[in-house]
């Protein structure tokens, strides 16, 4: 576990500095599909990336969101976002990061976020805590949703916009305010740290959360779906707190998804 981790933590660490440096130069954008941004930094960290986890563990499979990965019949499978936030990158807004994960029999078992733009260093391996550049990290005290800081994410190529601002409208009038800052693994971090109380998204791939889902987790924070069952790499939706917050926010969601029911019956005469 602990060859993992300190892996984990150097190629992150390299993709990042290789993520700076692009920073520099115009940026070259195109799209997968509308509104969902690729640039050549994706696609570069991504094969520094995936060529050093073939070196280290040539028979753990590989999942990164450009495709670059390798299929095995490993126990072992690592997510890979190579640059997490690249609409904000490609804007030249500093908030974006390289997020590893690596899951075993579907578990996330360590996780490590790496911040190039304030050189923060998230790392956690199950049961061993959490750190931001080796120090211990915890979620927040804050025991009171209407005290509460949190976060949210309307991905591009997400079809429930729509449901999702029926959840920013109530907790906006339920806590201190709403974040939506377009770096799903840095907003977990920010749980995981005590920087958010809660976050929270509808349409997450597996390498969008793996490494932040296990670092709020090993902070003592919570991580659920929508309706509190038990956190799934394979669920797309994603809800994470201190665990002080966490039963109010799930009261909510259960509000507006009723009262959503209730107006579709409505305008289908049921």
């Amino acid at each position: 576990m602990e060859n993992y981790l300190s892996v984990a933590v150097e190629i992150a660490r390299e993709a990042g500095s290789l993520i700076a440096e692009f920073s520099k130069r115009p940026i070259e954008i195109s799209y997968k599909r509308k509104s969902d941004l690729v640039t050549e930094a994706d696609r570069r960290s991504e094969a520094l990336i995936v060529d050093r986890l073939r070196r280290h563990f040539p028979q753990h499979a590989i999942v990164a969101e450009e495709g670059g990965g390798q299929a095995t019949g490993s126990e072992y499978c690592w997510y890979v976002d190579p640059l997490d936030g690249t609409t904000n990158f490609a804007h030249g807004f500093p908030v974006y990061c390289v997020s590893l994960g690596l899951a075993c029999r579907g578990e996330v078992i360590v996780g490590v976020v790496y911040d190039p733009t304030r050189e923060e260093l998230f790392q956690a391996e199950r049961g061993a805590g959490a750190y931001l550049n080796d120090q211990r990290i915890s979620v927040s005290k804050t025991a009171h949703l209407s005290e509460g800081l949190l976060a949210t994410g309307f991905p591009p190529f997400a079809t429930n916009h729509d449901l999702n601002l029926q959840f920013f409208f109530k907790f906006t009038h339920f806590s201190h305010g709403i974040r939506r800052a377009g770096a799903a693994a840095l907003d977990l971090c920010s749980v995981a740290a005590g920087r958010l109380e809660g976050f929270w998204e509808l349409k997450l791939n597996p390498w969008d959360k793996a490494a932040g889902a296990l670092l709020v987790m090993e902070a003592g924070g919570r991580v659920t779906d929508l309706a509190g069952g038990a956190f799934d790499l394979r669920r797309d939706e994603v809800v994470a707190s201190n665990g002080l917050v966490h039963d109010s926010m799930l009261q909510i969601f259960t509000e507006v998804l009723e009262e959503s029911k209730k107006v579709a019956c409505g305008q289908e005469h049921c």
